[in-house]
């Protein structure tokens, strides 16, 4: 039997499906890409909307925390803008070529045997062109983006009638877990953002916060990269993982292998 036919239960673990966020969470944000996509939002800003230059960085930073979002705050406000433009733009000139395939991550990712989704903010031609440049593009079962938990923004007929929206808000959440299937306290959900791992814990996930060496409110675990997942909840990988299972000891072999070829932090 391969390692990757055995069903969840038969490792044990407690939890049934893990919930990965894409941009800073699988791959690093020192790669440069999250501050390309800030410096094209104040570009859209001042370019698209007519805001001022010297007040783009302010207004962005302001509708982030007040919308979830720079596109969500301009169309609360009244801006119509067009989902489909606004993303071509801000993700059209991003340097993509930063973001370098991770044979350890998709060598990790492979020893999970549970089901595994992308819920990311971002539009779905981003999300696949991460996976890709990381080369991870067929290590998920979905991907659930923008489009997902915004199925009827294409069709409103006036800006209120169909709010954009996305995490951190609890019916973003709630639409990821309802397409996802997924029984909460069973379920791992990975982020980089404090917010959205505090709405994350509000909708009863285990919750791993990614890139920090300290826990925010609402996190049950914090990784400075996902490769740190071995050490930080072996539990991913059944109770029996030491137990002298011949598959189990097989994986735990493998992430081994793979972490001894990488640098991991404390």
């Amino acid at each position: 039997m391969d390692l990757f036919s055995k069903s969840v239960s038969d490792f044990g673990s407690p939890f049934d499906t893990l919930i990965f966020d894409l941009d800073d969470t699988l791959y690093s944000s020192k790669t440069g890409v999250s501050e390309a996509c800030k410096r094209n939002i104040e570009d859209f800003l001042v370019m698209k909307c007519g805001f001022a230059e010297d007040k783009a960085s302010n207004l962005r930073i302001e509708l982030f925390k007040t919308y979830g979002s720079t596109l969500a705050g301009l169309r609360a406000l009244g801006y119509d803008v067009d989902a489909d433009e606004y993303h071509s733009f801000v993700h059209g000139r991003l340097p993509y070529e930063a973001i370098k395939p991770d044979s350890q991550l998709r060598n990790l990712l492979r020893t999970i045997n549970q089901r595994k989704f992308i819920f990311t903010n971002s539009d779905r031609n981003h999300a696949i062109k991460v996976l890709e440049r990381l080369g991870l593009q067929d290590c998920f079962d979905q991907i659930i983006c923008f489009e997902t938990i915004n199925p009827n923004l294409s069709r409103s007929s006036r800006l209120d009638e169909f709010p954009v929206v996305l995490k951190p808000s609890m019916d973003a959440m709630n639409i990821a877990l309802d397409v996802a299937e997924v029984d909460p306290r069973r379920t791992l959900f990975l982020d980089d953002n404090d917010r959205n791992i505090a709405a994350g814990k509000a909708a009863g996930l285990r919750t791993v916060l990614v890139g920090k060496t300290v826990k925010s409110k609402g996190a049950d675990y914090v990784l400075e990269t996902v490769m740190n997942l071995p050490q930080a909840i072996p539990e991913i990988w059944g109770s029996g993982i030491n137990g002298g299972d011949q598959m189990i000891t097989r994986s735990r072999s493998e992430i081994d292998s793979i972490l001894s070829t990488t640098p991991v932090g404390a």
